[in-house]
């Protein structure tokens, strides 16, 4: 990944214009902790931290964007609206100072190298920063949020339980993200793989998922949409899944789910209107196919979120 400097980012009285946000901060365990920020306001905020560099830092931007400082504002790194940065420097502190955009969340989970390894002492051999060659490497790294990897986001930028069970919830949530962030790295090899090489091909597949989602109620086969955007089928199985960690209606079924959950939140539609918008002709294929997603009906999960 390319660090990029920013001449504006460094403009001290620019940075002092700027009003100064704060995480809320879950504290999973020793050595693991959720960092979370709304700013639903309509200004950028300046979230700052101290993080030494025996951390693993992992930044999701749900919606809107932030911009990541180093090296005393020197250089930047933007990450855009769903998706990931993963950084670890063993060679230096890497504190936290990110502009958040108006209307942007952002999910931060810091987790000790030391922690990191007990978690996954056996797949370390595919996980890069693991292996023992690259032990006192810096390593970053940017990519995509799957849908799967947004749901779990969300539920926990959105918790509103009992605040005695946060720990307790974010941590089981946090488990889930890891595994699904990690996922992706298991089935395609992408120093084996040319195919994110090509980004003519990259943007077919970002192509690919802009159809499906414009025709969620009629979505096209995968043979029609390899002849839409001219790849061929294995070549569109293999990108989607590397790019966005699922399969095609994989993606577009978690898609489905999470626009439902949405709807019924904002209280604006009943359950059949919602089920016939993400593309379900029956109240009851809509039903099951929530239930399935989320453990609960709709009209179960409208009523816990009032």
């Amino acid at each position: 990944m390319n660090l990029n400097k920013e001449n504006s980012i460094s403009d001290k009285n620019t940075l002092k214009s700027i009003a100064i946000g704060a995480f809320l901060e879950t504290v999973i365990e020793s050595g693991f902790l959720v960092l979370t920020f709304q700013n639903d306001s309509d200004s950028p905020k300046l979230l700052e931290k101290a993080i030494d560099n025996s951390f693993i830092q992992l930044h999701f931007c749900i919606k809107g964007s932030t911009q990541f400082s180093f090296n005393n504002n020197a250089y930047t790194l933007d990450i855009p609206e769903e998706n990931t940065l993963l950084l670890y420097n063993p060679q230096r502190d890497l504190p936290i100072h990110m502009i958040a955009s108006p209307k942007t969340w952002v999910v931060s989970v810091l987790i000790s190298i030391k922690k990191f390894h007990g978690l996954f002492s056996h797949e370390a051999n595919y996980i890069s920063f693991l292996k023992d060659d690259n032990k006192q490497k810096k390593y970053y790294k940017d990519g995509y949020i799957s849908p799967s990897m947004a749901i779990v986001l969300n539920q926990i930028i959105n918790y509103n339980l009992n605040s005695n069970l946060r720990e307790l919830y974010y941590k089981a949530k946090v488990y889930e993200l890891l595994s699904l962030y990690f996922n992706r790295g298991e089935d395609v090899n992408a120093e084996q793989c040319p195919f994110l090489a090509d980004e003519s091909n990259v943007i077919k597949i970002k192509a690919a998922k802009d159809i499906i989602i414009q025709r969620i109620s009629e979505p096209p086969t995968l043979a029609e949409l390899s002849s839409e955007i001219d790849l061929s089928l294995k070549k569109l199985k293999e990108g989607f899944k590397q790019i966005y960690g699922t399969t095609v209606y994989g993606f577009l079924f978690d898609y489905k789910m999470e626009l439902a959950r949405k709807l019924l939140e904002s209280g604006g539609h009943n359950v059949n209107e919602v089920g016939l918008k993400v593309g379900y002709s029956t109240a009851s294929h809509f039903i099951a196919a929530f239930k399935k997603q989320y453990g609960t009906t709709p009209k179960k999960y409208i009523q816990s979120s009032n």
